[in-house]
Formats: C-alpha cells, structure tokens, sequence
C-alpha cells in the first residue's frame, strides 16, 4: 500500500511538472513571438525634391532606424513622377508638393493622393541675372513663369502682389496670363517647367522660380530674390500618401518625425527664412 502511494505521488509530481515545463515553453514562445513583431522594420519608399526635402529626410533618417523604419529616399526633379509613382504604389509616399498642386493633379488625373502633413513653406521668389531691383523692370520686360497650373497661378498672384499685374480673380489659384486684366508695364510671359527656371535667367529679365529650384541653382531666396512671398503664404510643402496607406504606423511615424523639433531647428537655423517651418 505504500509502495502504491509513493507511486501515485511520484506520478501526480511528474505530471505538474510536465505542465509547467509546457506553459513555460508556450509562454516563451509568446513572447519571442511578439519580439520578432515588435523589432520587425517597416521600409518605406519615399519620393522627394532634392532641395530642401531631400536633406529633410536625410536628417530623420536616423530617427526613424531607431523607430524601426527603413527610410528610402528616391529624389525627383519633376513635378509629375513622384504623383505617378505614388499613385502605382511603386512609392509609400512623396514629398515635394503643396496642396492647392495635389488637388488640381488629382482631379486632372483621376486620383485619390491624401495629404497628412504640413511640413514647411518655401516663399516663391523672383529673380534676375540682368536687373537688381524691383524698381528696374522696364517696359515690355519679359518674365519667366512655371507653367504648371497651380504653379503659374501662384506666380501670378505674387505679381499682382507686387503691382506689377492685377487679375481678374485676385484671389483665383489657378488662373494663366489670360486672366490678366491691367497689365501696366506690358510685361511679356514665357510660360515654361518649373525645373527649367533658373536655366533661363540668361535670356529674360527675370523669372518667378519655386525656392527648391532657386536652391538648387545656389540661389538665395532672402539675398538674392527680388521681391519674395510672405510667410503667411497658403503654399506649404505636404507629405502625400494613398487612402490606403494613411494610417499605417510607418507614415505616422514618419509624420512625427518630419514635424519635430529637430527639423523646425534644422530649417530655422540652415535656411533662415528662405524656408519656414510650417508646423
């Protein structure tokens, strides 16, 4: 009879035994699990304009491996590709345009691209190779605008803004030498790609030049511009994304990183005005 209830202990110790070795091996496995989840690293494929939002993404990179977001930064001197790409899902997201631009590039193309975030405002600036103020326009001067229909707009209002046009909607965003109604100084307009711009400052008097581009050409937008939009300006630089793609915990942290402290300090202290934070 002893030997009986020795051999039932032994078998009744054996077997709790066994099933806390098996809860212990379930829970490491739970737990390895959910360090594989939680370490695992989003890519995201990120469309930009060298200037400034190339350098931009440049800077969070860092942030974001931290994050456990592999940040690939494609660079585009078009205003057109990042959109398409973005909109094929060859890109995550792109950064390069402002909103009034996403807008009338949706609605001509039949998209769906969302924005997310402000990040900053580039002031668009006139500039000459040939004339030093504002006060030296002549009479039948030829001036330089973007030709993309925001673009061109926006230009325009800034002209008016100057006296040097008056429109026939002063606040119309997308309105072409067309829609000019007092013109006093005669002003010729070549309409030509934004890219294009400061290549073309040889053979006018001067162009209306977004600041990215002016940056690139090693222009200064508050030394070198002849008159400059205010930083009131309703043109602020977005990050884009798709409808399906908005929520994802990689875009937000993304988001997060772009309008942090460390970038406002970057744009403050490297562009000083000629690039405004917009957050």
């Amino acid at each position: 009879m002893k030997r009986s209830v020795a051999a039932l202990g032994i078998a009744l110790f054996l077997a709790f035994s066994l099933a806390a070795c098996q809860k212990q091996t379930a829970t490491d496995d739970t737990y390895n699990q959910g360090q594989t989840a939680t370490t695992e690293k989003v890519t995201l494929k990120v469309g930009v304009s060298p200037v400034p939002h190339a350098e931009i993404m440049n800077l969070i990179k860092p942030v974001l491996e931290a994050e456990g977001v592999n940040l690939e930064i494609q660079e585009f001197t078009d205003y057109v590709l990042p959109n398409v790409s973005l909109n094929d899902k060859k890109l995550d997201a792109n950064f390069f345009q402002h909103l009034p631009y996403l807008e009338k590039f949706n609605a001509e193309n039949k998209m769906d691209l969302v924005s997310v975030a402000k990040i900053h405002i580039e002031p668009m600036g006139a500039y000459s190779q040939k004339i030093k103020s504002k006060d030296e326009i002549a009479d039948g001067a030829t001036v330089a605008i973007p030709n993309d229909s925001t673009n061109e707009g926006r230009a325009l209002l800034l002209l008016q803004a100057e006296g040097l046009i008056k429109l026939k909607d002063e606040n119309g965003l997308t309105q072409t030498p067309k829609d000019i109604v007092e013109n006093p100084k005669n002003l010729k307009f070549q309409e030509l790609e934004a890219a294009s711009l400061p290549r073309v400052l040889v053979d006018v008097d001067f162009a209306v030049i977004n600041t990215n581009y002016a940056l690139e050409a090693k222009l200064n937008p508050t030394k070198d511009a002849l008159f400059i939009e205010g930083d009131q300006s309703a043109y602020a630089n977005i990050l884009v994304t798709r409808q399906d793609n908005k929520d994802s915990e990689g875009i937000q942290k993304l988001v997060k990183a772009l309008q942090s402290e460390e970038v406002k300090k970057f744009l403050e202290e490297k562009y000083q005005g000629a690039v405004v934070p917009a957050f």
